[in-house]
Formats: structure tokens, C-alpha cells, sequence
């Protein structure tokens, strides 16, 4: 068995809260069409090797995330922003085995159109210049050479990341901190919850 199979057997062996809706959204993931990689400590939906969904099983609810979700059409206004700051992923919610059953067909409908925006080659359309960096960060950048090439290499993506992390706390203290206690992992190309 390899070792990306038996982490994902070991994900859903272990599921302690929504095990029952993980394995469900697993079925109709893999009955689309779909292939599963077990990618950011969990499984992954894939179609031609680009991302397609994600399962995760939160604390509050198990969830069906895609990465383009922004640009599938949901006309019954089912899926949810993960967060504040999500940009393109867009998921389904659930607390439930009886909530995936009830809207399976509309499901296997958005991971169908999913597919077809992969095929397509479909880009969500981000602005390049969103990004707003903490004073703190900007000090911090400039004043170390080094810190600002490795920042500057990140992908957009880490590097929203980041400032949004720096950005959260109301005191410079904190912000400061943070930006310290992140500088070895930028300092090696790591995203912020990387180990």
C-alpha cells in the first residue's frame, strides 16, 4: 500500500466528529469521476491532476469545498465563503448525513461543473496589488535584506496569508511578535501553518 493511501485510509479511519458525512462526500467525490490525493493533511479531489474539491471535517460541521467555487453558478445560493478573506473556495456546509442525502443530485451538479471549469482551464480572476501590508511588516521587510528577497519569492497566496496573520492583532507589539516568529519560515519558503 503506499504511503499516500494509507494516510488517507488513516484519515478516515481516525475522523472523530463527522466521519459518517466525510465518507459520504468521499463516495459521490470518487462516483463523479474524481481522483483522491491526500494533499494539506487531508484528502483531495482532483480531475487530470488540478485540484478540484476538498472534504474537511470541522469542528462545527463536515464540509465540501471547491477551489474555483467562486466561478461555479449556484443558483440555489448553497455554498459559503470558508472565511472572511476566501477569495475563490466555496463550500457546502453540513451537520448532517440526512442534509447530504437530501441534495446529493444537486452536489454531483456542482461537482460536475467543477470538473468542466478544470477542463476548461478556468482561472479565478484575482487583483494583483490587494494586498495590504502592516506598517510592522513593511519596517521589518525593509530593514532586513534578506527577510524582504525571501517575502518577495513567496507565492501571492502566502504572502496574503501572512499579512493578514500580522495584520489581525490591534497592538504593534503583537504584530511585531508575529512577524518574529514567522521569519524563519519565510526565511525558507514555508506558508504560515506550514512545519
Amino acid at each position: 500500500m503506499s504511503d499516500e493511501r494509507q494516510k488517507l485510509n488513516t484519515f478516515f479511519s481516525e475522523a472523530k466528529v463527522w466521519s459518517e458525512e466525510l465518507r459520504a462526500l468521499r463516495a459521490i467525490l470518487l462516483d463523479c469521476g474524481l481522483t483522491e490525493e491526500f494533499k494539506w493533511r487531508g484528502p483531495c479531489y482532483t480531475y487530470d491532476g488540478g485540484n478540484v474539491a476538498v472534504i474537511w471535517g470541522f469542528k462545527e460541521n463536515a464540509a465540501l469545498g471547491f477551489f474555483r467555487g467562486v466561478l461555479l453558478k449556484d443558483p440555489e445560493g448553497l455554498l459559503v465563503a470558508p472565511g472572511d478573506n476566501s477569495r475563490a473556495v466555496r463550500m457546502f456546509k453540513f451537520t448532517g448525513l440526512d442534509q447530504i442525502t437530501a441534495i446529493e443530485t444537486t452536489i454531483r451538479t456542482y461537482v460536475r461543473e467543477a470538473i468542466e471549469l478544470e477542463k476548461a482551464g478556468a482561472k479565478v480572476d484575482l487583483p494583483k496589488d490587494d494586498i495590504v501590508y502592516p506598517e510592522e511588516l513593511v519596517a521589518a521587510l525593509e530593514e532586513d535584506p534578506n527577510l524582504q528577497e525571501a517575502f518577495e519569492a513567496l507565492t501571492p497566496g502566502r504572502k496574503r496569508g501572512y499579512a493578514l496573520h500580522f495584520a489581525q492583532p490591534k497592538q504593534s507589539a503583537t504584530r511585531r511578535s508575529r512577524i518574529e516568529k514567522s521569519r524563519d519560515r519565510i526565511l525558507a519558503g514555508k506558508r504560515l501553518q506550514e512545519r
